[in-house]
């Protein structure tokens, strides 16, 4: 009688009970509200712009629902949308490269200052976050301007013309306001890093007689990779579909892909093709993020030994 007790009560023990199972389903639904609010809010759109993409356009027509690819192989066959593409990822890749070689060594210099200093440089960092992209960029405009404090200064120099000097529609102009837009990202990402950082490293490094140069190349850096990492990724991906900065500073002459849906959309009103340029950068994107990510986790992996 106690045999069967004793075995009644393992086969109960090895059978998952009504509340665990229950209880299980707890995670599913805390997060379902919060997962159909996205996928209405962000998912629909998407899936809307999708099936737009393949709509055909006449400019006597208009839209009409007959299924094509044919907006798909002017984007992707067409020489005018490669220079676009190429523009675009040009672009983001220097103002990715500029962010990293000003805000890391900037995150750092901060980070290593003593208080209040490192809270007010850091607030002045991280405070153009605090103003509108469009405000901020019309600064720019104010400075790298044909009337611009940039040219006053050079003509007060004698080394711009009576024209004046000015950066405006240009790739220059364009990469300068964005890395001054998209810096404070860097900046958080390193600060980050610099969190988890045992500074003392660095201290003992030099106490063993290490240059300060060496110090930051092979004691300070590797530590702080993962927010170079991750803060250029996030720059890069923002740099990719920026629209307000591109536009103001660049402006019809130089077009890069946002723009260029702007432009088809509320321009020559073919909404079609402008859904398909949208995909194919967004497709683009998630490849580039893609890859980029397992790249950086297979490097970890290999400095950690990890295979």
């Amino acid at each position: 009688m106690s045999e069967m007790t004793l075995e009644s009560r393992m086969a109960g023990r090895s059978r998952p009970s009504v509340r665990s199972r229950s209880l299980a389903w707890i995670p599913f639904w805390l997060t379902g509200p919060a997962a159909v609010f996205f996928l209405v809010l962000l998912g629909m759109p998407l899936l809307m712009t999708l099936v737009l993409s393949f709509y055909t356009f006449d400019y006597t027509a208009g839209i009409s629902e007959t299924l094509t690819l044919s907006n798909y192989t002017d984007v992707l066959f067409d020489g005018y949308f490669h220079e676009i593409f190429l523009r675009t990822y040009e672009i983001s890749l220097i103002t990715t490269l500029c962010c990293v070689v000003l805000g890391a060594p900037e995150a750092y210099i901060i980070y290593r200052m003593r208080r209040p200093w490192r809270s007010i440089c850091l607030l002045i960092t991280l405070g153009p976050l605090l103003i509108s992209v469009v405000v901020r960029t019309l600064g720019w405009v104010l400075l790298i301007g044909g009337n611009g404090l940039l040219s006053q200064f050079m003509q007060a120099l004698g080394l711009a013309g009576t024209r004046g000097f000015s950066l405006m529609y240009t790739q220059t102009g364009v990469v300068i306001a964005m890395v001054h837009v998209l810096v404070p990202f860097m900046v958080i990402s390193v600060w980050a890093s610099l969190r988890k950082v045992d500074l003392s490293t660095g201290d003992a490094a030099l106490s063993l007689g290490a240059k300060p140069f060496t110090v930051l190349r092979r004691v300070i850096f590797p530590q702080v990779l993962p927010g170079v990492l991750s803060g250029s990724l996030i720059i890069f991906a923002l740099t990719a579909s920026y629209f307000a900065t591109p536009s103001i500073i660049g402006g019809r002459r130089l077009k890069v892909v946002a723009t260029s849906v702007y432009d088809e959309y509320l321009s020559t009103m073919n909404w079609p093709l402008g859904a398909s340029i949208s995909i194919v950068l967004l497709v683009l994107n998630v490849v580039i993020v893609m890859s980029y990510s397992r790249w950086v986790e297979r490097r970890f992996r290999r400095t950690l030994g990890e295979g």
